[in-house]
């Protein structure tokens, strides 16, 4: 007889980069495999709703493809010739070559870089562990969110808002700068309950006509990096029509009296030439923040990923300012409650050895470090070595080429530790095979949401694969690097994380799934003052103080506007490059994760852009047609995509494909820039001015 399957439904935490976190309900297939992955109702956040790439995660942890065993390259860098070795064989070498160059070239000549390819914090972060004892370069990690959490910060002096729930008490939500449908779908269920429930209105703000936009009440398409000027104008028709709240603004904030002086020019006028928006738009969205007092700005990343971005967070930031909106239980101003956790981290990253005198390289930058950029190396020596876990910058690193160019150098010695044969594995001397997050241990948090969750192993790990703690306690070993840390599993470091922070016992976490934070409506709302010493918010930052980490002031940041405006400092058009790019992100994918798994390709499709039909029959470009469009930085082959949700002049390649998918293998970040942002640098992936042409 037959015997039936054992299925049990246990508690997981998403870990991929996205605010969202959301608190997961497993299939467990007797004890061996995953089925069905499903939101769990018991977090109200994530209640219930999860994204669709994640609800099929069955398909990637169990990919044909994943790595099983550690191996070496044989043949030429990129050459995918590689040779099974034993564990013990990858580390040796790892260790022996890491010890031969820090006795030539300095401990500063290995680098190890990471990111957010899991966003638990020991398999994250335990990697500046090793860092910190040896004294490797550091990382400035400036790729995602330098730029949106300083403009954020500018004006509250912390990086934390209003419970997210709140949209559903809301009676007007603003989803600004992200496309929610794509990357945070929890956003669009609490917007859309506040609409069911409370006739709330919906506005969506992009640069494109997107799945967001296509289910709000009012729909405004802006071209790229022009969010500052929408922000002003709107400001204006609040002073002018009487929709500031005066009190509150003589109460709470620091130089109200100038910016409606400085405001009385940026009219709606004036914002609808820079952004491509009507006047009757702009007039609008002003008179429904005004008179809906609970309103809720739902502020994305995407608008920040300009060389004005910072400016622009800040800019929109102050409408729900200027109208009062924080006093109010469903309004206010949220970006991430990242600044919430206060976490004690000395034991997961090494914070007690760390030596603020090494050297910090620029991650988004990594291109330059590795070609030798005497600025990127901070005025040193050259990286030697990389040793990376959690990301992949040969895909999704700007200036591709340049990056291309560093991978490729015979002198440098690449450790990548992954679970799938990316193109930075390719290029790899040695490829370590890595858990997924169902197979080990580890502590989460939200960006989006106020929660602690514990994600617990569900099923044992295929092949020989290891996680990034067990890699890098066994290089530990080896290297000589001596942290207790090192000795200790991974429940043991979340437990003491979890008390040394005053979050209570791992044992009580694991009892409740998840431990809800949220500061209460005082502080949330900022009543009891804003992070400021004087608990004013700030329409007039120091821009070069405000309080982000950061490592110095970068960019043109003594060119920046004193108070909110349309600073023009992103690459503006030209006659040589007629048009704007944005590399928005696709639905299916999360960066270049998802991009192995079948159905995630089904659904994309392929690599195309989306241009509008008038633009398109001026170059004889047709619908389906290939298409190279390119800039100073190099080209890429893409599938033309007619599409008049766009501002003419302006075209979107939602990525991030792997570079292989291209013609000649230049993926969409070879025209990406890695110029450092004021104030604090970061990436500006969506500010590229761009040439095209039929291929």
């Amino acid at each position: 007889m037959t015997e039936l399957p054992r299925i049990t439904h246990l508690p997981s935490v998403c870990p991929h980069d996205c605010p969202s976190a959301c608190s997961l309900e497993v299939e467990v297939i007797d004890g061996r495999s995953i089925g069905r992955v499903r939101g769990s109702k018991r977090q109200s956040y994530t209640d219930g709703v999860i994204c669709a790439k994640v609800a099929r995660y069955s398909e990637r942890i169990h990919h044909p493809d994943r790595l099983l065993h550690p191996l070496r390259r044989t043949g030429p860098k990129g050459s995918g010739q590689f040779e099974r070795i034993s564990w013990d064989e990858a580390l040796d070498e790892t260790a022996r070559r890491f010890v031969a160059i820090e006795a030539e070239h300095g401990a500063d000549a290995v680098w190890p870089y990471y990111y957010a390819g899991t966003m638990g914090l020991v398999m994250r972060d335990g990697i500046n562990r090793l860092r910190n004892v040896k004294r490797y370069s550091g990382q400035y990690s400036t790729i995602c969110t330098t730029m949106a959490w300083t403009g954020f910060i500018a004006g509250t002096g912390r990086l934390a808002g209003p419970d997210p729930r709140e949209m559903a008490q809301s009676d007007c939500v603003v989803i600004w700068g992200t496309n929610a449908v794509h990357t945070q779908v929890n956003v669009m269920h609490h917007a859309i309950k506040a609409r069911k429930e409370r006739g709330a209105k919906i506005v969506a703000i992009d640069i494109y006509h997107n799945p967001t936009l296509a289910q709000a009440d009012l729909a405004l398409v802006l071209r790229p990096g022009t969010d500052g000027a929408l922000a002003c104008a709107v400001m204006h028709v609040l002073f002018r029509d009487g929709h500031a709240d005066r009190d509150y603004l003589a109460r709470y904030t620091d130089a109200p009296a100038e910016l409606e002086e400085h405001l009385a020019s940026r009219t709606p006028e004036w914002a609808a030439a820079i952004t491509g928006l009507d006047v009757a738009a702009i007039e609008e969205f002003a008179t429904l923040v005004g008179t809906r007092k609970r309103s809720f700005f739902r502020l994305g990343y995407g608008f920040a990923r300009q060389r004005n971005g910072a400016v622009n967070m800040h800019a929109a930031l102050c409408v729900p300012t200027v109208t009062g909106a924080w006093q109010y239980e469903g309004g206010g101003a949220f970006h991430s409650n990242s600044g919430i956790y206060q976490w004690r981290k000395s034991l997961i990253e090494g914070l007690d050895v760390r030596d603020p005198r090494i050297r910090q390289l620029d991650q988004s930058q990594i291109g330059r470090v590795l070609t030798g950029d005497t600025e990127a190396l901070r005025q040193g020596g050259p990286v030697k070595a990389l040793f990376i876990q959690n990301t992949n910058p040969v895909s999704v690193a700007p200036e591709q080429e340049l990056v291309k160019q560093g991978f490729a150098r015979d002198d440098l010695f690449t450790v990548v530790h992954e679970q799938f044969m990316t193109e930075t594995a390719a290029m790899a001397d040695i490829v370590l095979p890595a858990t997924q997050f169902m197979e080990h241990d580890d502590l989460y948090q939200g960006g989006g949401h106020q929660h602690i969750m514990w994600g617990g192993k569900l099923v044992e790990p295929p092949g020989e694969c290891r996680s990034n703690h067990e890699v890098i306690c066994a290089l530990a070993g080896r290297l000589g690097a001596e942290h207790r840390g090192f000795a200790m599993t991974p429940r043991e470091i979340v437990d003491w994380t979890l008390r040394e922070t005053g979050r209570g016992t791992l044992d009580e976490l694991i009892a409740a799934d998840f431990h809800d934070i949220q500061p209460g409506f005082d502080r949330a709302h900022y009543v009891d003052g804003f992070g400021y010493r004087d608990g004013k918010f700030r329409f007039k930052p120091d821009w070069p103080k405000v309080p982000n980490a950061n490592d110095g002031p970068v960019g043109p940041y003594g060119q920046m506007p004193g108070l909110p405006d349309h600073w023009g400092v992103i690459e503006n058009t030209d006659e040589a490059h007629p048009f704007r790019l944005a590399t928005s992100p696709a639905r299916s994918f999360l960066n270049s994760t998802f991009t192995e798994t079948p159905s995630s390709q089904k659904k994309e499709g392929g690599p195309s852009l989306m241009i509008h039909p008038q633009d398109a029959e001026e170059l004889s470009i047709f619908d389906g047609g290939e298409v190279v469009i390119g800039n100073r930085r190099g080209s890429v082959h893409l599938t033309a995509k007619f599409f008049s949700g766009v501002v003419r002049g302006v075209v979107i390649a939602e990525s991030i494909w792997p570079n292989a998918a291209h013609r000649h293998g230049r993926g969409i970040n070879t025209i990406t820039g890695a110029d450092a942002v004021a104030p604090f640098g970061g990436a500006a992936f969506h500010d590229n001015k761009v040439w095209i042409k039929k291929a």
